[in-house]
């Protein structure tokens, strides 16, 4: 199963296929989840907004349609005291998952705090917490990547560990 996570932005947005793992042959034991694909997706403030979310939906839609992602996993809205900016993400949260859907694609969502717990265990965990984490249930590799892919990454992670129960 590939599952395509999204940290949701309009600035920008992480985007990460994970492969469910395979089993290792002769043992029935799973390996470790596999990133397939990730990036931090970018659109330039000098555009109009609505030029932004186009360019977000296509860059999700040319992903779809190459790996073929069952599920979208996409983090929910968490507002914080900027309502302008928690509206803009919400309406590029709101093309992510109109291409998903489109798509044909499960959508899973999560808030970050479960994120939090089902990556660390702790619904309270920072940055470098979750970071250091989910370099030990991946194969991540050692290229940099960018808060924004990891977190896509930890979503991916917290889908596949939801829809094994």
């Amino acid at each position: 199963m590939k599952i395509l996570g999204i940290d949701p932005g309009f600035e920008r947005l992480g985007i990460a296929i994970l492969e469910r793992a395979a089993y290792t042959k002769g043992y029935g034991v799973p390996r470790k989840e596999k990133v397939i694909f990730s990036e931090c997706f970018k659109t330039s403030s000098k555009l109009d907004f609505s030029e932004r979310l186009r360019l977000i939906g296509e860059e999700v839609r040319k992903i779809i349609k190459k790996y073929k992602p069952e599920v979208l996993a996409i983090e929910t809205l968490f507002l914080n005291t900027n309502h302008k900016t928690a509206m803009r993400v919400a309406e590029a949260r709101g093309v992510v998952v109109y291409e998903a859907s489109r798509a044909g694609m499960r959508i899973f969502e999560a808030s970050p705090p479960q994120i939090k717990m089902a990556i660390t265990g702790y619904g309270g965990a920072n940055k470098e917490q979750i970071m250091k984490m989910v370099k030990i249930l991946v194969e991540v590799d050692n290229g940099k990547k960018s808060d924004d892919e990891i977190d896509a990454i930890a979503i991916a992670l917290t889908a596949f560990a939801h829809l094994r129960k």
